[in-house]
């Protein structure tokens, strides 16, 4: 059964039919898989708020409403939070250019303002480095920064970018004089209630933290396991990615921003105004660190989600019916990405009925793989036999391969690339994506083959031509 905690001075209730279906719906999927924690608010009441799966699976811990998940990109809502208080406190504005805040500023970014950076709009690549963790100095992250290429004229479109928001956490800590995280904790989290909220400062020694589970079955850690070796939050994710909370925290935020308590009305409503279209032929706009979206009922939706591909947060907030839906999960996979969507579905036409959440092909694939211990020679024949009806798209056994090839398995990333080429042998993609499998086995004259087999059947992938090049220079 599902995990379930009251907090606060709120109550909980099933006694509605539509949270007694939503229920159902979240007890069937969790056993499909479905891990982690859902919450709902309507009004200032807690009308279901419960945990799903486990956070720990080896240690046959729960999930729970008061269990840490790594938020993702909601972080930048907290950035952006951040900004328009300090704009309050009469330290910046929003019009701001950059160049005020940072030396040596080259002449193509010398335009961009605060405001730009806050909507995706300044032009900036999304990220510098090669991972989350990537740690790079301070001076040398923004260096990079300021050389790379502006991928358009500042302010003529929407790209949404890491590195804008990880420029406007280095502005934070410019303009306070504190570190992102430490300006974060005094004036945003600890005011709205917030104990256990942040990337290193919060007291994380007897908190349950959940695992992050890759497809539902590889244990991945923690975040914040990583953040205590390193010893400090990387530029490649503070301001723009990887706050870790709760449920109960995230709710407690909700309140403080639906009451004005922590920012006033004036800087709510600068911080939640759709100003740019996010992409040509959709519906949603990008605010400041949210997307705002006009919902089938033609009422407003402040939201954003954020993702590292195992961890999965979403955010969503209904002003007008003063409503709030906040989804965690720990084991992402692709139908379990839509919980939160099905909720509102059930929440706003009670004729609704859900999606089943059915257990994702990546998730079995990596199950039967994990587990075999027969001869690798063999492997592919059997997965194309087993999962004949599921393999009806390149998208999964890519997945699998790239998984595998970045955990430096080699040889069952081969397994995967080899069958992906044998049942989608017109896809350029599968065989660029051989082609980096041999590479980093170090066979450079197949890797070579392939990646030409990429470029006869699709002569401008960028990936491709670079290797080719790369690996003809050194015939």
């Amino acid at each position: 059964m599902l995990g379930m905690q009251i907090f606060g001075a709120c109550s909980q209730t099933t006694a509605d039919p539509t949270i007694t279906k939503i229920k159902n719906y979240l007890e069937q999927s969790e056993q499909k898989g479905l891990s982690g924690a859902l919450l709902i608010a309507k009004e200032g009441k807690v009308l279901l708020s419960e945990g799903f799966g486990f956070a720990d699976k080896a240690k046959k811990i729960k999930n729970t409403p008061a269990t840490v998940f790594d938020v993702g990109s909601v972080t930048k809502q907290f950035t952006a939070a951040a900004i328009l208080k300090l704009e309050e406190q009469g330290k910046l504005k929003v019009e701001d250019l950059i160049s005020t805040y940072f030396k040596n500023v080259p002449l193509d970014k010398e335009s961009i303002t605060i405001h730009q950076l806050l909507t995706h709009t300044a032009g900036f690549i999304h990220d510098v480095g090669e991972s989350d963790f990537d740690q790079i100095p301070t001076d040398e992250y923004f260096i990079r920064v300021m050389e790379s290429t502006l991928l358009f004229t500042p302010g003529k479109k929407f790209e949404y970018t890491n590195v804008g928001y990880s420029l406007l956490a280095r502005i934070i800590e410019l303009v306070s004089g504190q570190s992102y995280e430490g300006y974060l904790q005094e004036h945003l989290f600890k005011p709205s209630g917030m104990k256990f909220t942040g990337y290193l400062m919060p007291n994380w020694n007897h908190v349950n933290i959940a695992m992050g589970y890759s497809y539902n079955v590889i244990d991945r850690g923690t975040s914040i396991e990583k953040h205590k070796k390193n010893g400090v939050v990387s530029w490649c994710l503070k301001g723009n990615g990887g706050i870790q909370s709760t449920q109960e925290d995230m709710y407690k935020w909700y309140l403080a921003l639906s009451s004005n308590s922590i920012l006033s009305t004036a800087s709510i409503a600068k911080l939640t105004t759709p100003y740019v279209l996010e992409y040509e032929g959709e519906t949603s706009y990008y605010a400041y660190g949210w997307a705002i979206y006009k919902t089938p009922r033609k009422t407003k939706m402040i939201a954003h989600d954020g993702s590292d591909g195992t961890f999965f947060y979403d955010f969503r907030w209904f002003p007008e019916e003063k409503i709030t839906v906040l989804y965690a999960t720990n084991a992402l996979t692709n139908n379990i990405q839509e919980v939160a969507w099905e909720v509102d579905k059930m929440l706003f036409d009670k004729t609704y009925s859900p999606r089943k959440v059915e257990i994702d092909i990546l998730t079995k694939l990596l199950q039967y793989t994990e587990n075999y211990t027969g001869s690798l020679d063999k492997l592919g024949s059997i997965l194309k036999e087993k999962f004949k009806k599921g393999l009806f798209h390149p998208y999964y056994l890519n997945r699998m391969c790239g998984m595998h090839l970045r955990s430096n398995q080699l040889e069952k990333a081969l397994v995967f690339g080899r069958l992906n080429v044998e049942l989608f042998p017109k896809n350029a993609n599968n065989w660029d994506t051989l082609g980096e499998v041999y590479y980093k086995m170090g066979d450079r004259k197949k890797a070579l083959e392939y990646y030409q087999k990429a470029l006869g059947l699709d002569p401008q992938m960028d990936t491709a031509i670079a290797m080719v090049a790369k690996l003809m220079a050194k015939k």
